[in-house]
């Protein structure tokens, strides 16, 4: 078999220089030759002319590389010469790179290029192999000594000298091949291709090595079936000639001799042995048949795949318990028993480093599935707890100008002031906790922690719901509701009676220039008002309002195109006054008036109450929710049972 698309390593020693003393060491530079035309001890030549042409691809991404590795790059060329003593390069090492050190210390100093011969030229009686064209593929850093009496010798390639000698005899002119040298232009040569781990193309590289054994597997038996075929025809060949010369011999003499039987002997000896030693051929072929049947059906069979793995979230539940086992135990997550087989399984690819962040994002994710307030309110994401936003809500109105204002001073039209203030958003810490014994094993634990998890979900989004929709903003409840800000309502119902549609229209009307849009306008309703709407025979439900449902979570309905939410935050239903805060039954709010802020995401802390002999497990989150102008008016109505 010919190699023409072989990778050759020319290995070759460097200087480095440092910067100077007061200088900060970022980077080391190398340089020295990479190859030289001379002619090593094993008659290969690669003079400097080649490198011109040799050079075009590498250039366009001139990366050294550390030992070969295409995933490890250390630095680039930044200069580099071709003269008559060969190729010359400068590169420029990052002291980012992991083998810094070691070029610094004088531990790895040799340059290893890596490239592929295109065209040669091979005399046999010289055994001089020229190159006349190559590609350079990659330079690398390597730990290869410097000898200084070798500069490059391409045999290093080939793991034994008959291959060496064959590859240099595909460039030989097809004259020279009286030596046994098999002619470049009329050898067919199989190309090696260098795989860059293509995963279909490995597939497809595995189905033709099993096609390809299959193939072979059926010739051989074809070859046996044959070769038996042929001894078969031999033997009978024989035996005829055989049985002709036994007559001859009895008709020659007499029934007393015993000549016949001796010579019958002797043919039945023959017959025999040669039955014995067709039938040991067969079963040989046989046996190797059945091997290489075997082969080739675990190639065909073979569960191994080379593609990338699709994320998939089934074991999601696994990563996301092991990780609060880990806070709650304290440990690790490798350090926990439950932590370790997971990584096992799942591989040391896996980055578990990630999990806890992952959890993290995850169940803050649950707690917002939970939240009905929440999702209507434009949210923004803080850096600080307190942020503070200057607000323009009322630029005014510009200036017609007549024909007999152009060119006076009204022309410019009417100065206007801006009426600039600012708003302040803060994000309160909402939290909660679980206690578990120190006693508790790890298997207890695992058994635990999906009801300690569900809890803490929905303890946190109920609090931040009800602050959203309640709040009263002070004091031990610091987030103020979206109801609060109207302070009096003027639509009220009889909390011995049912609303009805006409309370939530007058909602809307209420809000004045903030119920013009209706897409901007949602309703969040108690239990008490959603029964009371679903006599009404004017409510839209889902089922009438088209293939809309489930776009927010508690949506119910539509009034107008104004969307219907309910909640069960609302307190039970009592009658009071106006300005009463326990008597709420609905809202209407134009959520464009209204900001909601997130400094972080859902937090998980524990620590040992060494007095109480218990864990503790915290989960918190920093969030809130102001207005934003009030110029157009509070931008939310409420309707209260009277």
């Amino acid at each position: 078999m010919t190699i023409k698309d072989k990778i050759f390593h020319l290995d070759s020693a460097f200087t480095k220089e440092l910067p100077t003393a007061d200088e900060t060491i970022d980077s080391i530079y190398i340089s020295g030759y990479a190859s030289c035309n001379s002619t090593d001890r094993a008659g290969d030549v690669v003079p400097s002319s080649v490198w011109e042409t040799g050079l075009k691809n590498y250039l366009k991404n001139p990366i050294v590389l550390a030992y070969h590795d295409h995933d490890d790059p250390i630095g680039r060329v930044i200069d580099h010469k071709i003269d008559n003593k060969g190729l010359w390069v400068k590169a420029r090492i990052s002291a980012a790179a992991e083998v810094f050190s070691l070029i610094k210390d004088n531990v790895l100093t040799a340059f290893s290029v890596g490239f592929r011969v295109l065209d040669a030229e091979y005399n046999a009686v010289t055994e001089l192999f020229v190159i006349k064209e190559l590609e350079l593929v990659e330079i690398s850093v390597v730990s290869v000594p410097c000898n200084q009496d070798t500069l490059f010798s391409l045999s290093k390639s080939f793991d034994n000298q008959e291959d060496y000698k064959t590859f240099k005899s595909q460039f030989a002119p097809k004259s020279e091949s009286a030596k046994g040298l098999e002619s470049s232009t009329e050898a067919k040569s199989t190309t090696l291709k260098e795989i860059g781990m293509d995963p279909k193309e490995l597939e497809l590289m595995l189905a033709a090595a099993a096609e390809k054994a299959a193939t072979n597997a059926t010739k051989a038996l074809l070859d046996a079936q044959a070769a038996q075929a042929a001894a078969k025809e031999k033997a009978l060949a024989e035996e005829a000639a055989m049985q002709k010369r036994i007559d001859e011999a009895v008709a020659k003499v007499t029934p007393s001799t015993t000549g016949a039987e001796k010579l019958l002997a002797e043919i039945e000896k023959r017959v025999a042995d040669n039955e014995t030693s067709t039938k040991n051929i067969v079963a040989g072929l046989e046996t190797a048949l059945k091997e290489k049947a075997t082969e080739i059906e675990a190639l065909r069979t073979s569960k191994m795949t080379f593609t990338e793995g699709k994320k998939s979230d089934d074991n999601y539940s696994e990563r996301e318990t092991a990780v609060l086992l880990s806070k709650i135990t304290g440990k690790s997550i490798d350090s926990t028993k439950f932590g370790r087989g997971l990584i096992e399984k799942t591989g040391a690819h896996m980055a578990s480093a990630t999990w806890e962040l992952e959890v993290s994002l995850n169940m803050e994710a649950e707690v917002r599935r939970r939240l009905v307030v929440a999702p209507i309110l434009r949210s923004i994401n803080m850096q600080t707890n307190v942020m503070t936003i200057p607000v323009n809500p009322e630029a005014g109105t510009a200036t017609w100008i007549t024909n007999a204002q152009f060119g006076t001073t009204n022309s410019p039209g009417a100065a206007q002031t801006h009426q600039l203030k600012e708003i302040t958003l803060n994000a309160y810490k909402v939290a909660t906790m679980e206690y578990l014994a120190y006693e508790e094993e790890e298997d207890t634990l695992l058994v635990l922690m999906p009801i300690v998890r569900d809890a803490m979900v929905r303890r946190v989004a109920l609090a931040v719901d009800k602050a959203y929709l309640l709040g009263a903003g002070a004091g031990a409840d610091p987030v103020k509701g979206l109801a609060t800000y109207d302070a009096t309502s003027a639509i009220v119902a009889t909390n011995t009676g049912a609303a009805t549609l006409a309370n939530m229209r007058s909602l809307r009307k209420d809000l004045g220039a903030w119920g013009l849009d209706q897409n901007e306008v949602t309703y969040i309703v108690s239990t008490d008002v959603y029964y009371d709407l679903l006599d009404d025979t004017n409510f839209l439900t889902w089922d009438k309002a088209g293939p809309r449902a489930s776009i927010l979570t508690g949506s119910v309905g539509t009034i107008g195109s104004s969307n219907v939410l309910v909640s069960s935050q609302f307190p039970t239903k009592a009658g009071g006054s106006t300005s009463a805060t326990t008597n709420y039954a609905a809202i209407a709010v134009a959520s464009a008036n209204f900001l909601a802020g997130n400094q972080r995401g859902l937090r998980f802390d524990t620590q040992d109450l060494v007095e109480t002999q218990r864990k503790v497990l915290v989960a918190s989150l920093r969030t809130g929710v102001t207005q934003v102008t009030t110029n157009l008016g509070q931008g939310v109505s409420v309707l209260r049972w009277s």
